[in-house]
């Protein structure tokens, strides 16, 4: 059964769903939102070289904990927590297994004994030393479409936003009602 009044509200020329028009990306507000361009990108940029560290038998967790320690003096559960994005009961569990295979240490605060802090074994460098410079080959990479300046000030902004926007360590961003 023909109906023509259904047929005349169909539109016989004009954009359609599968139309060229229709096909253009909208603007959405993550396209130009600073945190979530920073998080699309580290995601991007850290799941290239985190086959790497699985490939030389460390999880994502522990290679973010080495890279963290190496070339550094010791720091605390709860800084080296923020520094590598992970919740402070999981970085504990990754330390007792990092601990057990001589890769880390635990020392005391010289002066706050609510304190440990953690750092990197000769035994724990030497493991993790050729991926440091896999890591860096794989940066090299990453920015070299850049230029070095570009690079340069890449990075030194994004060390400036961590240094404003890291609380001090014990600080807790208070939250908005």
């Amino acid at each position: 059964m023909n109906n023509p009044r259904q047929a005349s509200n169909v539109p016989a020329t004009g954009p359609g769903p599968f139309s060229e028009k229709a096909a253009a990306p909208s603007h959405r507000f993550v396209d130009d939102y600073l945190p979530a361009l920073l998080a699309q990108a580290s995601q991007l940029i850290s799941s290239e070289f985190h086959r790497v560290a699985r490939q030389h038998g460390f999880s994502v967790s522990e290679w973010r904990v080495m890279a963290s320690l190496a070339g550094g003096a010791a720091i605390s559960i709860g800084q080296l927590a923020q520094v590598t994005v992970t919740k402070q009961p999981t970085v504990t569990r990754l330390l007792d297994r990092m601990e057990a295979r001589g890769q880390i240490e635990r020392l005391p605060h010289e002066s706050d004994r609510r304190v440990t802090l953690v750092r990197i074994t000769p035994q724990g460098t030497q493991a993790v030393e050729h991926l440091m410079e896999l890591a860096r080959e794989h940066e090299l990479r990453v920015l070299e479409p850049f230029g070095l300046q570009r690079a340069e000030e890449l990075k030194s902004t994004l060390r400036h936003i961590i240094e404003l926007h890291a609380s001090a360590p014990g600080e807790t961003a208070e939250e908005e009602e």
